[in-house]
């Protein structure tokens, strides 16, 4: 399979450097427009106008895997629930799908993402594996808690081996326009999370216009952000291709403008392999082959993991498993 599509095949690109962020600059952003029809026609056109199928389909497919965060945000979580899903992380496919596929070792995901309480347990279980532990922070996921509080939060998380951090942003900040107040706290957030990766979350579902979004991840950029992501996977609307479009076309300018990567992580509604399919054409028609690797694209999602192994064994063997079959924890 790597030699038929190469997007499969282990890429070697120089590490990607924190962003140091900059000095708020309104100029960057402010008299920005963003045409909602173009938006979305753009969005609509990019799975309409490319279609990968067979060994490329699973190539894509397996590059998909890499890249999740495969989360557990829910309310009863246990530490046996997040080492299960540790587990799932370390061996996503079953050996006989990897063996047939022509893999060289077994794939694993981009990063196992939970609250601050199941750090340790996660950290454990993943010991060794070399995948690293996300945990979100800041009152996630409506970031209304005093900021004091927030930042100890992330301090917390950190210390107990978070190597990245999901960090929420106070949306009543952007629909005011209050731009300092968002940059000052985005940075003090992004000096808690000391050596761990910071990901701002935008929640585009609750600013309302594409000229917010655009807005809001500069401003997120500028403060120190290593990725900007849409959602929370809680709002009523959650991932959208227009709104990651918006935003990648922001973190595609302030790279232009300072010459560092930003990363890019669309998570909430992604539960299918051809909704991850649709977001990594995003990623390569905007950005390029660089932003397919995890170090800049993650996608947050859990049960999109079982469609993706379905697909795989479907690919491999002719035939669809019942989705029993794949269980993911």
């Amino acid at each position: 399979m790597n030699e038929l599509c190469p997007i499969a095949a282990a890429a070697r690109f120089a590490p990607v450097a924190r962003n140091p962020g900059k000095a708020l600059t309104p100029g960057w952003f402010e008299d920005v427009k963003v045409n909602l029809s173009a938006a979305e026609r753009r969005a609509a056109s990019l799975p309409a106008r490319r279609s990968v199928k067979k060994n490329y389909q699973a190539a894509w497919l397996v590059k998909a895997l890499q890249c999740i965060d495969l989360t557990t945000l829910a309310g009863d979580d246990t530490p046996g629930r997040v080492h299960r899903l540790c587990a799932k992380a370390k061996r996503p496919l079953r050996d006989g799908i990897v063996t047939a596929l022509g893999l060289a070792e077994m794939p694993a995901v981009g990063a196992v993402c939970v609250y601050p309480a199941m750090v340790p347990p996660a950290v454990k279980a993943l010991e060794g594996s070399g995948i690293p532990v996300a945990s979100v922070a800041t009152g996630f996921p409506a970031g209304l808690t005093p900021l004091p509080q927030r930042l100890a939060e992330i301090r917390y998380a950190v210390d107990q081996g978070a190597r990245e951090i999901d960090i929420v942003i106070h949306r009543a900040q952007v629909l005011l326009q209050d731009w300092a107040a968002l940059y000052d706290e985005v940075a003090a957030m992004r000096e808690a999370c000391g050596g761990a990766r910071m990901k701002a979350i935008l929640a585009t579902g609750d600013l309302k216009t594409l000229r917010n979004v655009y807005k809001a991840s500069m401003v997120a950029m500028q403060a120190g952000a290593d990725f900007i992501k849409t959602s929370t996977g809680k709002e009523d609307v959650n991932a959208t291709l227009p709104a990651g479009l918006t935003m990648v076309r922001a973190l595609r300018d302030y790279g232009g403008l300072t010459g560092f990567q930003i990363g890019f992580k669309p998570a909430g509604g992604i539960k299918t392999a051809k909704d991850a399919i649709n977001w990594l054409i995003l990623m390569k028609e905007e950005l390029g082959r660089r932003w397919l690797e995890p170090d800049l694209f993650r996608i947050g999602a859990s049960s999109m993991l079982g469609d993706i192994e379905r697909q795989l064994e479907h690919h491999v063997t002719g035939r669809y498993a019942a989705a029993t079959h794949q269980p993911l924890a």
